[in-house]
C-alpha cells in the first residue's frame, strides 16, 4: 500500500507542477466541465450511492449517519453548484497579499503561491469529494482523496467524471486522484508521505482527526468537531431566540454547525424554557436537561457531563440554565470544541463580552449556527471548518489553500 500511495503522490506532484502554472480560464473551464459532467452523471453517482446506502444500512449504521452519506440529485446539483461557484470566484493564485519599496530601493511583494499536493481524509459525506476537489484546483494544488470505505463506491464515481473532465480541458487527470479506501493502512501512508505530500486535512469525527494529528509527519490543518452552543441571554428577544435554537438544531442536526447545547439566562428561563421544550419535543428532540429543563416537562431526561461534552449529530440536545453571561462564557469555555457559538441578546455589550469571551472560531449574534459554512460566507464550497489558530481558522476557502512566496525585484541590487 506504501508504494501504490507514494505512486500517487508522485503523480500529483507532476501533476501539480501543470497546474501551478495555469491560468485562471483553464482553470475556470476545468471547473465548470466538472460541473456539468457530474449533473450529466446524476444517474451513475446515485446509482453507485445507493449501493453505499444499502451496504451501511445492512451494518446497522445510524440514520443521522446515513444521511450524511445519502446522496440523491438535488444534493448532487447542489455540490455540482458549489463547484460552477468556484469556479467563479478570483484566483487566489498570484494575489498580492502585501508589498512595498524598501530603503534601498528594492520592491518586494508576497505573493499567493498553490501549496502543491493536499491530502484529504475525510468520512461519509461523499460531497466533500467534489468540493475538496474544486476547491484544489482552483488553488492550484493537486488533490489525493482519501475517502471512508462507507462512501468508496459514490467517491469513485465522483473522482472518474472529475477526472474525465479536467482532461478535456487540457489539463493532467492526476490533478484529481483518490487514493484507495479498502485498507486503513492507505490513511496511514497518506498523512507520512512528508516530501511528497505538502498538507493533510482531516475532516469527520474526534476519533478521526485525533488520529490523523497524532499520526501524521505531513503538516496538519485541523477541523474540529462541532459541539456547538446557543446561550439565550437576559436580554434576548424570545421569539427571536426561539426561531434560532429552532434552526440551529433541526434544519440538518448531522452537520458539525448543528447546535449541540442550549444555554439560557435565569432571568428569562421561566418564561423561555416552557416554550422550547414544546417546540423542540414537537420538532421531535429529545433534550438533556439540568434540573430546570427537567422539572419543566416529565419527557425531559437528566444530562449528565457527558451530555456537556457531547457533539449528538442527531436530534438530542443539552440545555442548563446559567445564573450570568459570564457562566454561560465559563461553560462554552470548558465544553465547546471551538467552532461556533451563538449569543441571542439585544445588548451590544453581553454581544460583545460573549464574542471576546468564547474563544470559538465563528460567534453568531442574532442568528443560527447553521451559517458558519464556507457557501453561506461566500467563499464558495469549502474544504472544512479549522478549529485551530495557525494558518486557518473557520470556514476553508480558496485562500487558506494557499502558501505565500516572497518576490523580491531589484535593480542589480547587491548586498
Amino acid at each position: 500500500m506504501k508504494e501504490q500511495v507514494h505512486a500517487a503522490a508522485r503523480r500529483a506532484r507532476e501533476a501539480a507542477r501543470v497546474l501551478a502554472t495555469a491560468s485562471r480560464t483553464q482553470k475556470d473551464a476545468a471547473l465548470v466541465a466538472m460541473a456539468d459532467a457530474l449533473v450529466a452523471a446524476t444517474d451513475r453517482i446515485v446509482g453507485e450511492n445507493e449501493l453505499d446506502v444499502a451496504a451501511a444500512r445492512a451494518e446497522g449504521t445510524p440514520e443521522n449517519v446515513i444521511d450524511r452519506l445519502l446522496l440523491d440529485p438535488a444534493r448532487v446539483a447542489a455540490f455540482a453548484q458549489g463547484v460552477r461557484d468556484i469556479a467563479a470566484l478570483p484566483d487566489p493564485v498570484g494575489e498580492v497579499v502585501r508589498g512595498s519599496t524598501l530603503p534601498n530601493g528594492l520592491q518586494l511583494q508576497q505573493i499567493r503561491v498553490p501549496m502543491g499536493v493536499i491530502g484529504m481524509i475525510y468520512e461519509g459525506r461523499p460531497n466533500v469529494t467534489a468540493d475538496a476537489a474544486a476547491i484544489c484546483l482552483k488553488a492550484g494544488s493537486a488533490s489525493l482523496l482519501r475517502g471512508s470505505r462507507s462512501a468508496a463506491r459514490s467517491n469513485a464515481a465522483i473522482v472518474d467524471v472529475m477526472r474525465d473532465a479536467v482532461v478535456s480541458e487540457g489539463l493532467p487527470a492526476d490533478v484529481v486522484q483518490a487514493v484507495p479506501a479498502d485498507d486503513r493502512s492507505s490513511a496511514t501512508e497518506l498523512m507520512q508521505a512528508r516530501g511528497l505530500v505538502d498538507l493533510v486535512i482531516p475532516r469527520g469525527g474526534a476519533g478521526l482527526i485525533r488520529t490523523v494529528v497524532e499520526q501524521s509527519t505531513v503538516p496538519v490543518i485541523e477541523t474540529g468537531t462541532g459541539n456547538v452552543h446557543v446561550y439565550v441571554d437576559a436580554d434576548a428577544d424570545l421569539d427571536m431566540a426561539l426561531d434560532i435554537v429552532l434552526n440551529a438544531k433541526t434544519q440538518r442536526n448531522s452537520v458539525c454547525n448543528a447546535a449541540e447545547s442550549l444555554l439560557v439566562h435565569q432571568k428569562v428561563a421561566g418564561a423561555f424554557v416552557p416554550r422550547v421544550v414544546q417546540a423542540l419535543q414537537d420538532a421531535g428532540v429529545t433534550i438533556h436537561g439540568d434540573a430546570t429543563f427537567s422539572a419543566s416537562d416529565p419527557a425531559v431526561e437528566s444530562a449528565t457531563e457527558h451530555d456537556w461534552e457531547t457533539e449528538y449529530l442527531s436530534a438530542d440536545i443539552a440545555a442548563k440554565v446559567v445564573d450570568s453571561l459570564d457562566d454561560a462564557v465559563d461553560h462554552v469555555r470548558r465544553y465547546s470544541s471551538g467552532h461556533t457559538e451563538a449569543i441571542v441578546t439585544s445588548s451590544l455589550e453581553a454581544a460583545r463580552r460573549f464574542t471576546l469571551g468564547v474563544d470559538s472560531a465563528a460567534v453568531m449574534v442574532n442568528a443560527s449556527t447553521r451559517f458558519t459554512d464556507g457557501g453561506e460566507f461566500g467563499f464558495g464550497a469549502e474544504i472544512g471548518i479549522s478549529t485551530q489558530k495557525l494558518h486557518a481558522r473557520g470556514p476553508m476557502g480558496l485562500q487558506e489553500m494557499t502558501t505565500t512566496t516572497y518576490v523580491v525585484t531589484g535593480t542589480g541590487h547587491v548586498r
